[in-house]
């Protein structure tokens, strides 16, 4: 038995659920289910303007293991040749995973409209 699971979409906060137990036959059930897309222009325009929080790493203290990279749903943080991670704030939808998954903890949660752009540099 395995378990599909769905990010929510019904607020700014991504929260993991459980959308169904999965009853195909064994031989589908083994499958990869993943898909690679890149961030674009919706039928809603960019989808950034839905946080109300902005994911702000302190770049002093990131360590570039791409923890946040691997992990973020949306995948909206590209890594420089060095292995630097930006964010485009075009698209993230502010859910925080970046900031609970980064092991050195460099990457905090901040009100929107409330962050210093040229801290971040």
């Amino acid at each position: 038995m395995s378990l599909r699971v769905r990010s929510c979409r019904a607020h700014s906060g991504c929260v993991l659920v459980v959308n169904e137990v999965n009853t195909e036959p064994e031989g589908r059930a083994n499958m990869p289910k993943t898909s690679y897309s890149k961030p674009s222009v919706g039928a809603t325009g960019k989808t950034g303007s839905w946080r109300t929080f902005d994911p702000v790493i302190n770049y002093k203290e990131c360590s570039k293991c791409r923890t946040c990279w691997l992990y973020c749903p949306e995948a909206v943080i590209t890594l420089e040749d060095d292995g630097t991670p930006h964010i485009d704030y075009d698209y993230c939808k502010g859910c925080g995973i970046c900031a609970q998954v980064c092991p050195r903890k460099c990457i905090d949660m901040v009100r929107k409209g409330t962050r210093d752009e040229e801290d971040e540099e």
